[in-house]
């Protein structure tokens, strides 16, 4: 019986040796490759992000995590508020564009850009965007709502990217690259108080001052759609204003930096000559707000949800993220979690809460 056993065994062994061969040559044959190719193709234009343009209440798509600090998972900051079938970003970090496109968001659909300060990691992907939103089949030009300072942003990108525009019309036609839509237009806003800078159909976003000092004119915002609020912090020291600005929100988007990992990087920096990274990692922490505090704020406006965003440094690894955690679960036990990109969390109308990556 047993030396049955034993054959039964090898000729499995065998067996599963000879199909491991015969994928591996199929594998190689073109037939095979192309048909393997054509579904993965069919997969990546399929639209993935119907359930974030279904009109349903709120959605949030984070395209951005991270900070200038550089990380291979993350873009810089970026957010994108899903309302009413249509798409609004709160910043554009460099990478975010690509984030988006890959999650099959159509550029098309993006309505506006709201960005919190001109710092350049909320920057970097304006002409992504624009270019993205354009050729997607955007209706007008795109408008960039922000502080003080935004029109000389935006006139210097759409100079930057003249050029481009003109070689995309020539190139695809007017019917892709329609020179009537191309390019952004800037709409400034006061920002020393809050006020609500954006209503249609239904969604209102107001902006409301924070501490970025010394950035002038750094502003959160919070988005309020069929009963569901969202409430994004931008780059902010512990504030007040936002914590005002934030009451009842189903979820606040705060941003996050870890001072005790950013102190053992600057020592390390200077313990390595770097001295300017050194510095650099001593001024930041007086205008950014730590995980706990993140965790306070949350709790004082009686926030449902916390995500952690604008990750420093950003924590890559279980080990990291348990370290950038530190002491969150003291001050807020339940409800809190980083985000990532991809990442999205679904609010619709009827009050659940879910989270979902795209």
């Amino acid at each position: 019986m047993e030396r049955l056993m034993g054959r039964i065994l090898v000729w499995l062994a065998v067996g599963a040796a000879a199909l491991l061969v015969l994928f591996a040559v199929a594998m190689r044959v073109p037939a095979v490759e192309d048909r393997l190719l054509d579904k993965a193709l069919e997969q990546n234009f399929t639209s993935r992000a119907a359930p974030l343009l279904d009109g349903d209440g709120l959605k949030v798509f984070f395209c951005g995590t991270g900070s200038p600090l550089p990380s291979k998972a993350r873009a810089q900051t970026c957010t994108a508020v899903f309302a009413g079938g249509r798409f609004y970003l709160v910043d554009a970090g460099t990478g975010s564009w690509e984030t988006i496109a890959a999650a099959g968001i159509p550029g098309g659909k993006l309505g506006a850009i709201f960005l919190t300060h001109l710092h350049s990691d909320h920057i970097g992907d304006l002409s992504e965007a624009n270019l993205g939103s354009w050729v997607g089949g955007r209706a007008g030009r795109l408008a960039v709502y922000g502080p003080a300072g935004v029109e000389r942003v935006v006139d210097g990108e759409n100079e930057a990217f003249a050029l481009d525009n003109g070689y995309r019309t020539a190139h695809h036609g007017e019917s892709i690259a329609p020179t009537a839509t191309a390019g952004m237009v800037a709409a400034p806003f006061a920002s020393e108080a809050a006020n609500v800078i954006f209503d249609e159909g239904g969604l209102t976003v107001t902006a409301f001052p924070v501490g970025h000092f010394p950035v002038v004119g750094a502003v959160g915002f919070r988005f309020d759609y069929q009963g569901r609020s969202v409430v994004i912090s931008g780059d902010t020291a512990y504030s007040q204003t936002l914590v005002e600005n934030a009451k009842g929100a189903d979820l606040l988007i705060h941003e996050a930096q870890a001072n005790h990992i950013v102190a053992k990087m600057g020592a390390a920096a200077s313990k390595a000559g770097a001295a300017n990274t050194a510095q650099i990692l001593a001024d930041i922490p007086s205008y950014h707000t730590s995980p706990e505090e993140a965790a306070r704020a949350a709790n004082e406006a009686g926030a449902e949800w916390l995500v952690l965003t604008h990750l420093t440094p950003a924590p890559d690894n279980p080990v990291a993220k348990r370290i950038f955690m530190r002491g969150v679960s003291k001050v807020r036990p339940t409800n809190v979690r980083l985000a990532e990109d991809g990442m999205a969390v679904l609010l619709p109308k009827d009050g659940a809460v879910a989270f979902a990556f795209f």
